[in-house]
């Protein structure tokens, strides 16, 4: 009789469901024992040991090794830089028996560090050039713009300073960032610049992780680093690898962790650069028939059912984690993996929709798997899940029947600030349904809670910034020459942000950029803008303005996130609502030793505005209203307020706080003694 897990013990909604649930588990298990058979997964996840170019030393010589898998191959030379691009015998490749895996082992003098080179691949019926699949450096000619494989073996390679770091991620606080749209400049920025000029300004603005996005080399730079081409290659077009390392070192020795947006759901479907049709088999890493490329992102996606595939993502993982020292990863499009439609035109509107049979039993196994090796290699590695079907146990533990997930990202949360900016007027927003919103999870699966991501920043959406002031940003952001338009959108921004943030139940996300209500939309080089990086950048000088109302937006965000990593474990503990009326638009609820207040009414300010708390005194320590973010300064944050008796709440040792609340601002107070 199969055990009871514990997320249906947690959810016996789950019940009806409990053999579906077990037969994954059951999955997982028999397929790490397979993959392992006696020796462990994260020997298994070894490819990148054995696999692409290494130099080896054999007695006292040094010796090139290179081997691919190819099992659709009938030959394969190694051509570049050193025979000039030709076959020739001695760079020809054999087959090793009785497998897939084709191998040439050729003296230290064949090649050198910096030399360029590809595989000439033959198959039944044709043949052509290929970039290795387990390349670990790929660049781009700038004149032809073709890509090939580099061989990478500098001198003095990059030794890590930081040899140990153990995040501090309590709560865990997100810069979401791009090296490359990370500078001023019309350009692609690089990771030195990267370090130097934007690595201190999350460290000063207290985030304490960043999440790279765009490592993987990827040929279009316009599709944001989500079309992948070579997997174990850090983009070369930001810079070398030991620059990629060296900013992650810098980022430890400064207490950030650096987690990476690793895209696993899908591969670009080109050939040259690519996996597409490698040795001739379109399916060597795919699916077959329909199920081969994605209908809507023009992609390939990956079959999760060979163990060949499973060596090959499971060896990504470990790559990136021991190579570069990444704290974790952020796994993008995991809804589109879950189901064989990719969850499109799905509504998920109950637990029925998760067990129907439409679940990719195999990319759930290898799900799960990844964050087994993941935790294995790292017990204090961070895994994020970008899932926006709510599919139950994601973020929870694989020995609870869960995938083992850290955090899943509350996805409903930006769509929900969207819909509310969009479609209803100031008068018509509800405290009680925004609580409901930003607390909307489930309670035994951690979340990372965002306002909006580089998702709603691209071109065709807009930033919330954006929807609340449009032009006026751009004409009245000025110190003395705002308008009323422009007070409403900085005010909203900044309650909007306080509101999400303060209800984390595990972490909270800032894309670069936002946490100042930065301008521009973000639109890559293309043929349609004339190839212009004018809006590929991060205008930082904005930020830096104290005349400007992006100053005091900056401002504001870095005191929010400074109180909420002031508090250890806050994200831990409940969210108890104090107060909501939805006409008068005015919410409180409190954490620990803290109170949260909105008044989101555009129109009325309340005098002495009373809610029961426990008794006490209690400080302002955040106001989005004071003069320092911008706002009008209505109230004296100075003052201690102290609780009034009510002989009704004496027994719970509560009392009445009474406050004054102006329009559209919210305060967090703190109680700082008993009466």
């Amino acid at each position: 009789m199969d055990k009871v897990l514990n997320i249906i013990k947690n959810d016996p909604w789950l019940e009806p469901y409990s053999e579906a649930i077990n037969g994954r588990y059951k999955m997982v298990l028999k397929k790490e024992k397979e993959i392992s058979k006696k020796s462990s997964l994260e020997d298994f996840a070894s490819g990148h040991l054995y696999f692409g170019l290494h130099k080896v030393k054999n007695d006292k010589t040094k010796e090139w090794v290179f081997r691919e898998w190819a099992p659709n191959a009938t030959a394969i030379y190694l051509i570049g830089d050193f025979n000039e691009w030709k076959e020739s015998p001695e760079y020809k490749l054999e087959k090793i028996k009785r497998s897939e895996n084709w191998e040439i082992v050729l003296p230290e003098k064949a090649m050198k560090h910096g030399d360029l080179y590809k595989l000439k691949v033959y198959w039944k019926g044709g043949c052509g050039e290929r970039i290795p699949a387990w390349a670990n450096r790929v660049v781009q000619d700038e004149q032809t713009k073709i890509f090939s494989a580099q061989v990478w073996e500098p001198a003095k390679p990059y030794k890590f300073k930081k040899k140990v770091f153990i995040p501090n991620v309590s709560p865990l606080m997100i810069y979401e960032c791009h090296v490359g749209m990370s500078q001023d400049a019309e350009k692609v920025g690089t990771y030195n610049e990267f370090r130097e000029n934007v690595l201190p300004r999350i460290v000063k603005d207290g985030y304490n992780c960043i999440q790279i996005m765009a490592i993987q080399e990827h040929p279009y730079y316009g599709s944001f680093g989500y079309h992948v081409s070579n997997f174990f290659a850090p983009s070369s077009r930001f810079g070398t690898p030991e620059e990629l390392k060296m900013l992650i070192d810098e980022a430890h020795k400064a207490g950030v962790a650096v987690i990476m947006d690793i895209v696993h759901s899908h591969a670009v479907k080109n050939e040259v650069e690519g996996l597409g049709n490698f040795a001739g088999d379109p399916c060597q890493y795919f699916y077959t028939g329909d199920r081969r490329e994605h209908p809507a992102w023009d992609s390939l996606c990956f079959d999760y059912g060979k163990n060949q595939v499973l060596h090959f993502l499971l060896s990504n993982c470990r790559y990136w984690m021991e190579e570069f020292k990444f704290d974790g990863f952020r796994f993008d499009g995991v809804t589109s993996m879950l189901y064989y439609n990719h969850g499109l035109g799905d509504a998920f509107c109950n637990y029925g929709d998760y067990y129907n049979g439409n679940q990719d039993d195999n990319a759930i196994c290898y799900l799960t798997l990844a964050n087994k090796l993941i935790h294995s290699i790292n017990p204090r590695a961070i895994t994020i899940a970008e899932e926006v079907s709510g599919m139950p146990g994601l973020a929870a533990p694989f020995e609870d029947g869960g995938y083992g997930f850290d955090y899943r990202m509350a996805m409903n949360i930006p769509d929900y600030w969207i819909k509310t900016i969009k479609e209803k007027r100031d008068e018509e927003w509800k405290p009680s349904s925004l609580l409901w919103e930003v607390t909307n999870r489930r309670k035994d699966e951690k979340t990372v809670s965002y306002c909006e991501s580089h998702d709603q920043a691209l071109v065709g959406d807009k930033t919330i910034i954006f929807r609340l002031c449009d032009a006026d940003m751009y004409w009245h952001f000025k110190k003395g020459d705002e308008n009323c338009n422009v007070h409403r959108g900085v005010a909203l921004h900044k309650m909007i942000k306080l509101l999400t943030a303060s209800t984390i139940n595990g972490g909270y996300l800032n894309f670069m950029g936002n946490e100042f209500g930065h301008p521009e939309w973000i639109d890559f080089p293309r043929e349609g803008n004339g190839w212009s990086y004018k809006y590929a950048r991060r205008q930082w000088n904005l930020a830096d303005n104290k005349e400007l109302y992006y100053y005091f937006l900056g401002e504001f965000d870095r005191e929010m996130v400074s109180l909420m990593t002031s508090v250890k474990n806050l994200q831990k503990t409940d969210v108890i609502e104090v107060w909501h009326n939805d006409d008068d638009q005015v919410l409180a609820y409190r954490r620990k030793d803290f109170v949260f207040v909105f008044n989101f009414n555009p129109t009325k300010s309340f005098t002495d505005y009373g809610f029961i708390v426990p008794k006490g005194a209690y400080e302002v320590v955040l106001n989005t209203d004071s003069k320092e973010f911008g706002g009008f300064g209505f109230n004296n944050d100075s003052i201690t307020h102290f609780t009034c008796y009510d002989s009704l709440y004496a027994k719970e040792k509560k009392e009445w706080l009474k406050l004054y609340l102006p329009a559209r601002t919210a305060m967090v107070l703190k109680r700082v003694k008993n009466k």
